[in-house]
């Protein structure tokens, strides 16, 4: 941690597929920002020495990714009513001494949908979330919200699904993975807020012929950029959300905190960081 510019990192384990250090790169550099950004390496048990390294040798703040958001929760001596609520710390900076911690993932989550389908809000009485890990509780969040009505979590592990379910009262249930073809049926939306579908990781295997016409599938996985479920929804003719407007929009506030100034999310960022997911793809070929 030397140098002298203020910087910001990235910090997870592992942390080498992170697109975060060109995000933030992009607008240091649109915004003539004096400033760098870079990736940090760090075993789950050496999260607490940088942590607490916060805010010395010019380190202004660190988004945090896996497997450290629980951890990051734990470091923080102030917290955001966000991250508060969901347990989860993805953006650390230290402010009057103290450590803070936020949680963007909501916002993030709802202003891609925003972005790519501008009016799901008024379309979207019942959503169904695929998952029940801490992306799939941000997701949950996200869409009660933002007045959806009804929000099912479906999760192989059915006492994962109940558990996350129940903390958001009667607007959140919880089903089983046999319950999924009647539910299509029946919903606006459907979100995959797992792993599965990210390269590395099983396909999501879901056959999507019971969901109505104008339903939509939204997938936050982002590598790759059309998801084995994506690509099934848009062969049924469905509307569909990528997961890489998610990372994009989760990014602006911890800029704008460490650099003073709130980026925007454009379409030449968006292309950007989608060519060298590609192009990093090819490479592994």
């Amino acid at each position: 941690m030397n140098g002298e510019a203020p910087w910001a990192c990235v910090v997870g384990w592992p942390i080498a597929h992170s697109r975060s250090p060109l995000i933030h790169g992009h607008w240091l550099r649109t915004l003539g920002v004096a400033g760098r950004y870079e990736k940090v390496a760090a075993p789950p048990e050496e999260f607490p020495r940088f942590a607490a390294g916060i805010g010395a040798a010019g380190l202004i703040g660190a988004n945090v990714t896996a497997p450290h958001k629980q951890a990051a929760f734990a470091a923080c001596d102030r917290l955001t009513e966000n991250a508060a609520e969901l347990g989860a710390v993805n953006t650390l900076w230290r402010e009057s001494g103290a450590l803070w911690g936020d949680n963007t993932d909501v916002a993030g989550f709802v202003a891609n949908l925003d972005s790519q389908a501008p009016a799901w809000r008024e379309a979207t009485g019942s959503a169904i979330v695929l998952g029940a890990g801490g992306a799939a509780r941000a997701v949950v969040q996200g869409l009660i919200a933002c007045g959806c009505d009804r929000v099912v979590v479906v999760n192989r592990t059915a006492e994962r699904a109940e558990a996350l379910a129940a903390q958001f009262g009667p607007r959140a249930r919880a089903a089983g993975w046999a319950a999924l073809p009647g539910l299509l049926a029946e919903a606006d939306l459907l979100v995959n807020a797992s792993s599965l579908g990210m390269v590395g990781q099983p396909a999501l295997a879901i056959d999507l012929e019971p969901m109505r016409a104008s339903a939509r599938v939204a997938d936050i996985v982002y590598v790759p950029l059309e998801t084995p479920l994506l690509a099934a929804a848009r062969a049924r003719g469905l509307a569909t959300v990528d997961g890489l407007g998610m990372l994009l929009h989760q990014a602006a506030p911890g800029f704008e905190r460490w650099f003073g100034r709130r980026p925007r999310v454009t379409d030449e960022l968006y292309a950007l960081v989608a060519a060298d997911i590609v192009e990093s793809r090819k490479a592994r070929a």
